[in-house]
């Protein structure tokens, strides 16, 4: 019992240095991390609340609280080498359950949906990363080696190997790539390339109107004047159309929306 608890302080303590490259020293992980020193709380309300014993558990949650800005129910059930960095914010209810190795960032909620009782709260798996900002919110599963975006909100399980983005949460598989945990900034954007399907899709029917066009010898609409080849730029989009002034500022906008700007 008293080797499992050392094994798993130690692992709590390592993990700053493997994942934080600000950490320099012992003396600052020890006294200047609030995500280690809530864990310490927590272990001891922990293992109060196991033994039965009432308010004692709550008290040392809410001065951990308190002193580190992160909350977590006594109930709580949290494996060894979690690392919650910076963690102001974070919010663990009384029965999610946190794999071995996960990472946490700030404004992190791991919550329920409702008043209802009995396991009501999420289970990570191990390796898990939680972006900042991120709720997962239910009693639902996530697997191992799961990435969830920054401000994504998970209301469903999640297999292992998944790397979830968005609100409401959607799922990206990895295909199985290992990805370095730190890397979470690194994040597929589905609903742009949602979008950029949608234009590859218009682009292909214009191309379908100016051949029928061509071939009944219609009149196409001002604004819409296709070209063989494409117009200098400025004067035309990067999809070979030119356009009139009003759709450049439109596609303009999609191009930089495609592009990240304003993301």
């Amino acid at each position: 019992m008293v080797r499992r608890v050392l094994d798993t302080l130690v692992a709590d303590f390592q993990v700053i240095f493997d994942r934080d490259p600000a950490a320099r020293n012992w003396l600052e992980v020890a006294f200047c991390y609030p995500g280690f020193q809530v864990l310490l709380f927590h272990r001891v309300a922990h293992w109060l609340h196991q033994m039965g014993i009432p308010f004692i558990p709550r008290l040392l949650s809410h001065i951990a609280r308190f002193l580190t800005g992160i909350e977590i129910h006594p109930g709580a059930q949290i494996g060894k080498g979690v690392f919650i960095d910076h963690g102001m914010g974070v919010v663990i209810g009384e029965t999610a359950i946190v794999g071995d190795y996960t990472l946490i960032y700030q404004g992190v909620t791991l919550g329920g949906t409702g008043k209802q009782s009995g396991k009501r709260h999420p289970t990570l798996g191990e390796n898990v990363v939680v972006g900042a900002g991120a709720k997962v919110l239910g009693n639902i599963q996530i697997g191992n080696n799961v990435r969830i975006g920054a401000g994504s909100v998970v209301l469903r399980d999640v297999p292992s190997d998944c790397t979830v983005v968005g609100v409401p949460g959607r799922i990206v598989y990895a295909g199985g790539v290992r990805v370095n945990p730190l890397e979470h900034g690194q994040l597929p954007d589905s609903e742009a390339a949602a979008i950029r399907t949608l234009l590859d899709r218009i682009e292909a029917l214009e191309e379908q109107v100016k051949q029928l066009q061509t071939q009944q010898h219609l009149t196409i609409p001002h604004g819409w004047a296709m070209e063989e080849t494409r117009t200098p730029v400025g004067a035309s989009t990067s999809r070979g159309y030119s356009v009139a002034p009003n759709c450049r500022i439109q596609d303009k906008a999609i191009e930089e929306f495609l592009g990240g700007g304003g993301i």
